[in-house]
């Protein structure tokens, strides 16, 4: 079936009444969730999504779907859907006109351009929208002269745009998801995919049952781990050790691949430098995994014929992210285990359209195309692409420094699309406090967020299903969805609305549909120049780099070379960098967050979905039951968890799960990131959520 609606069948008809009866349509969708890009239909009657029928024919998915893409009209059809523009007044909301809201939206904007410049504007896209709303947004952004504008990649997978760039050219998955199945090796560090990815573990199944042998690193006892012969219980924030010590024990033994070093990398001199007197024993002390199974899992993985490595926030999520990205690239170059069929790399990303907002050029260190802002050429090839006399050089603020430039008075108004900053990011007082500081603040959602509490105009946008545009998954796949069913109310397209803002501040933004902004990103994004919307609108899509309309798409990458000018992929030396924040006697839990499978990102979504809600309806936090004991928590109670940042209430669950000393803590809920940490990596500017000290104690 194609990317369009199927057509629709003649009518029946009711032989008593004689009224005739529409049959349903089954419409091609993508899941709205996670990064996996699983396809799905709709089945629409009379107008209203009633329906989700699998799609066994989808490359990835195979007919699959999680609990969250099983529930996903419970929020498609919520009766919290915002219906119409909202302006505040006081501590009140009035219904105005869409004339009126973006008549106010452009006065807002124009006036803080007028009195502070372009740079004193923040723009955040999301990860959640498409990819022509966010090459409008972008592009929104950098006519009106502003470099700031940035998408939650910046919260979990910059690292992976900049470190795993920087090391192999291309900061995205080298491998199709389903090529994991090809796999006689399969390491997953830092991930717990069996709950953020369930569709993922299915392939990761399928190679256990050819007999791959599976490893999995991660502190805490998950569904994932349950998957491997063999789990390394690392010390939290230990994971650059762990990989250096297997890297140890490749070169020691004589397990590296020479010719692949010596034919398609440089820096290896200097990673065997940075390795001299570093001991598996060493590795072994401060990761507290014992030597024998370093030894172990550095064999498995080098010897295999097809290791793939996999990571995800639990590798990023640190100020030392980047590099731990790095290290992990490290190990599979030095091993040769990329550019083949089952070897390489995989970054479990999280939101359904993280990577394409990045490839689009919704970031701060790139324009679309990944040509980086602060070059030269790449202002002259947008300029004329744009028909623009002058656009800002970046790299602009990242999300989280434009919070500290609101704070400063640096950022004076900020316009944010379907993203939840309040709830999503770290150390949230501050992030609340930054935006009520705000001389003007729009919000762009399809409900009532936190964030949007805190806007002058709120703007109804339409959800995935509700209009035309592009997604890219997590494994490069782009993929096209047709308006399934119209928006509630007067809540309109993302894209529109857009355009409605540049029109109404003096730019002309001449797009009549989102097709028509897809053939632009085809002429200035060379990964997308083939991935047409013909072409994408099949099941499954197309996998970018697609460099012509005849490529079928590259689904795995650095078969040859890799991405970077000379072809040669880099390899850094790189070490260990400890926590901005360690336990203490006042605060001596290390807190860790993740994911569960019931829930998304910030709950946003899955928090108004009853079936989901149900099967994890509040907070809680994982404590190991000589921790509970101590502290006089029982299983079930209500806890207070502190940091110095902030507090938040709880419920305490007791279980092995988690080592004595570390607590863990699911992020989806409002106040958990109260007391997570805002410290961040240097380089990728992510916030170390992974690793913060604090103290739990029965709430009164």
């Amino acid at each position: 079936m194609s990317g369009s609606a199927s057509p629709a069948r003649p009518a029946l008809e009711d032989r008593n009444n004689k009224v005739p009866i529409m049959p349903k349509k089954l419409i091609p969708s993508v899941c709205p969730y996670c990064a996996v890009g699983c396809g799905f239909y709709l089945a629409v009657e009379k107008g209203r999504a009633t329906g989700v029928e699998y799609m066994p024919e989808h490359p990835t998915g195979e007919g699959s779907l999680c609990p969250k893409g099983n529930a996903v009209l419970e929020i498609l059809n919520h009766e919290e859907r915002l219906h119409y523009p909202l302006r505040r007044r006081g501590d009140e909301w009035a219904r105005i006109s869409w004339d009126e809201a973006l008549d106010l939206v452009a006065k807002g904007l124009r006036k803080a351009l007028k009195a502070h410049g372009g740079r004193s504007l923040g723009f955040l896209a999301s990860s959640r929208c498409n990819n022509e709303e966010n090459y409008a947004m972008q592009k929104l952004a950098r006519l009106i002269g502003s470099p700031n504008v940035d998408n939650c990649a910046r919260l979990c997978h910059s690292p992976t745009v900049v470190g795993l760039g920087g090391s192999l050219g291309t900061g995205a998955m080298t491998n199709n998801i389903r090529d994991l199945a090809n796999a006689t090796c399969i390491f997953a560090i830092g991930t717990n995919l069996a709950e953020a990815h369930p569709v993922v573990s299915r392939w990761v199944q399928k190679a256990k049952d050819k007999g791959a042998k599976i490893i999995v690193a991660d502190p805490r006892i998950t569904p994932t781990s349950w998957m491997s012969e063999l789990h390394l219980r690392l010390k939290p924030g230990s994971d650059i050790e762990l990989l250096r010590g297997m890297m140890k024990v490749a070169v020691d033994e004589g397990l590296i691949d020479k010719n692949f070093i010596a034919n398609r990398t440089k820096g290896f001199e200097e990673l065997l430098r940075s390795l001299e007197g570093f001991t598996v024993e060493e590795a072994s002390k401060l990761t507290e995994v014992p030597a024998k199974d370093i030894i172990k899992a550095a064999r498995i993985y080098a010897k295999s014929s097809s290791s793939a490595l996999l990571y995800s926030m639990g590798i990023t999520q640190h100020v030392c992210g980047t590099d731990n990205v790095r290290a992990c690239a490290n190990l599979a170059l030095i091993c040769g285990q990329i550019g083949r069929s089952g070897a390489g790399i995989w970054p479990m990303r999280g939101q359904n359209n993280v990577q394409g907002t990045c490839d689009v050029g919704a970031i701060a260190e790139f324009y679309p195309g990944y040509k980086r802002a602060s070059e030269p050429s790449s202002l002259d090839f947008f300029k004329s692409a744009w028909g623009a006399s002058s656009i800002p050089s970046g790299p602009g603020m990242t999300s989280t420094e434009m919070m500290d430039a609101a704070l400063d008075g640096g950022i004076s108004a900020m316009y944010i699309i379907g993203e939840d900053p309040v709830i999503c990011d770290p150390n949230t007082s501050k992030t609340r406090a930054a935006l009520e500081i705000l001389d003007f603040l729009v919000v762009q959602d399809i409900f009532l967020t936190a964030t949007a509490k805190l806007a002058d105009i709120v703007l109804p946008a339409a959800a995935w299903a509700e209009k035309d545009g592009s997604y890219t998954s997590m494994e490069r796949r782009v993929q096209w969805v047709d308006r399934a069913v119209n928006p509630p109310g007067e809540a309109k397209e993302g894209l529109w609305i857009i355009r409605e803002i540049a029109r109404r501040i003096g730019i002309d933004f001449n797009y009549s549909s989102a097709a028509e902004v897809l053939q632009e990103i085809n002429r200035n994004v060379p990964q997308y120049k083939g991935a047409t919307r013909a072409r994408i609108s099949k099941p499954g899509g197309v996998p970018w780099p697609c460099p012509s309309e005849d490529h079928p798409g590259m689904e795995i990458l650095h078969t040859e070379r890799f991405s970077t000018p000379d072809g040669r992929a880099n390899i850094f030396a790189v070490k260990n960098v400890p926590p901005a924040e360690e336990p203490s006697p006042e605060y001596p839990i290390l807190l860790t967050t993740g994911r569960i499978v019931t829930h998304y990102n910030g709950g946003s979504m899955t928090r108004r979905s009853p079936s989901l809600q149900e099967l994890e309806p509040e907070l809680y936090v994982e404590i190991n039951p000589e921790d509970g004991k101590a502290l006089g928590i029982v299983d079930g109670g209500r806890i207070l968890v502190s940091s110095v940042r902030g507090k938040t209430v709880a419920k305490a669950k007791l279980t092995d799960k988690v080592r004595p000393g570390v607590a863990f803590m699911p992020f989806h809920y409002q106040g958990a990131n109260l007391v997570t940490s805002d410290a961040r990596d240097p380089i990728s500017k992510i916030p170390e959520y992974k690793m913060a000290a604090c103290k739990i104690a029965p709430a009164e």
